[in-house]
């Protein structure tokens, strides 16, 4: 097969190289998934930079935790039942080397999960990582009726479908975004009000927006910009839900913080305990099978072009980024 790797960490173009490999064969409790499309995550990037240190330790990565393809094999104690089916694949790359930049991969069958027949396979290369961590921090918020919602990165893969989801279910969401382009793109999956924080002062805007009360809760992609001002951004019992952040270090007001009452949620999609998983899953099945659910416009590279698919990651471009089989 051909697969996309790299063995040392830095820039794409020099370090992500395309070679030939056996064919993995499915091991015991394992599926074999012939991949039509792997997605592109900002973790991936980070991997293979060297920001994170979640790949370290291994001499040959092939990047990508989420892909969509065809069960073509089944390992001795796999469900027969999965055998031929269309399906989504999460946490292909999480702590192990071999992910879905590759025509074929071998994963337990409990990471994959039948994908609905008129739901395409670029969909379901798209929601395994944007749209589970969107679903886990929806989850956490509990009912949002009449509750606002401050959405960092509202046109992002998450934001998206974080925005999205909370106004189904009842919230005021404030998007926060960089540019024109993206504050459309918001308000066409719910948000009420966008604010531009290039263009604006983001706590004025909040507090004007709040009439002075702040949000209920914020969903953050980065918390290192934001968490200094939790205090002014979130109302008295506010949550912050934090997924995300650019620096490894943030900084939180405590006097603000303690007087509000302020509560700070961290979490990792990849590590989900098995019940939050059960219902993040459970979520986002339902979620893709609701007719009218949209999802971010995608932007579509060959494997050969995967350095170029990396980059335009790191760009932060307006589209889900896959690599097409």
């Amino acid at each position: 097969m051909r697969a996309a790797v790299y063995t040392s960490k830095g820039p794409a173009a020099e370090v992500l190289k395309i070679i030939e490999k056996p064919d993995p064969q499915a091991a015991a409790g394992e599926v074999r998934v012939k991949i039509m499309f792997s997605g592109v995550n900002p973790s991936d990037v980070k991997s293979r930079s060297g920001v994170s240190a979640r790949t370290g330790g291994y001499p040959e990565v092939t990047p990508h935790s989420d892909g969509a393809g065809v069960v073509d094999q089944l390992g001795a104690g796999a469900p027969a039942e999965l055998m031929g089916k269309r399906v989504w694949i999460f946490n292909g790359q999480w702590e192990r080397p071999y992910g879905t930049a590759a025509q074929y991969i071998t994963l337990p069958a409990s990471q994959v999960v039948p994908l609905p027949d008129d739901v395409s396979f670029e969909v379901g290369a798209s929601i395994a990582i944007p749209l589970m961590t969107a679903m886990y921090a929806i989850q956490c918020c509990g009912s949002l009726i009449g509750k606002t919602v401050l959405v960092p990165g509202a046109a992002g893969s998450v934001g998206f479908y974080v925005t999205q989801l909370a106004a189904m279910a009842g919230a005021r969401v404030i998007g926060i975004v960089s540019s024109d382009e993206k504050a459309a793109i918001a308000k066409k999956v719910g948000a009420q009000d966008v604010i531009n924080y290039r263009q604006q002062n983001l706590v004025e805007q909040v507090q004007a927006l709040t009439h002075g009360q702040g949000a209920d809760y914020i969903i953050e992609v980065d918390a290192a910009s934001h968490a200094p001002h939790y205090g002014s951004l979130l109302c008295f019992d506010g949550k912050a839900i934090i997924y995300g952040t650019n620096t490894p270090q943030i900084t939180v007001p405590f006097g603000p913080m303690i007087v509000g009452f302020v509560t700070m949620v961290f979490f990792i999609v990849y590590r989900l305990p098995s019940a939050a998983l059960k219902t993040v899953l459970a979520g986002v099945n339902a979620a893709i099978a609701k007719p009218g659910f949209q999802h971010p416009q995608t932007a579509i590279y060959t494997l050969d072009q995967i350095a170029a698919a990396h980059e335009q990651v790191e760009r932060g471009a307006n589209a889900k980024v896959l690599i097409g089989f």
